[in-house]
């Protein structure tokens, strides 16, 4: 696997080419059964539909690497979030209840 005309490698992710949006935001979206149209128009304005599509296309040609970055990805943030709840536990809390209230 490579990079292909609309994502590129680097700083450790996937990238859209020439963007700041990663694929893994593209992949999640598409993941929720998001149309690549409602992908582009609600989420990443700035993305031509043409590399909504091209991002679509280069994770399902990709998959199983992809969703194993995911996975790295996620267990990754796992950690890193529990880490910081066991060294900041007040700091912890106050957001919590910042992101409880704004569900509210």
């Amino acid at each position: 696997m490579g990079p292909n005309e609309y994502i590129e490698v680097h700083d450790g992710g996937y990238w859209i080419r020439d963007k700041r949006v990663s694929l893994d935001s593209i992949v999640y979206r598409f993941l929720e059964r998001l149309s690549p149209e409602s992908i582009r128009s609600d989420r990443f304005p700035a993305l031509a539909l043409e590399e909504v599509y091209g991002a679509i296309t280069f994770y399902l040609h990709n998959r199983e690497e992809i969703d194993k970055h995911l996975q790295e990805a996620d267990s990754e943030y796992e950690s890193l979030r529990e880490r910081l709840q066991a060294e900041y536990p007040e700091v912890h809390r106050r957001f919590d209840t910042l992101l409880q209230n704004s569900r509210l």
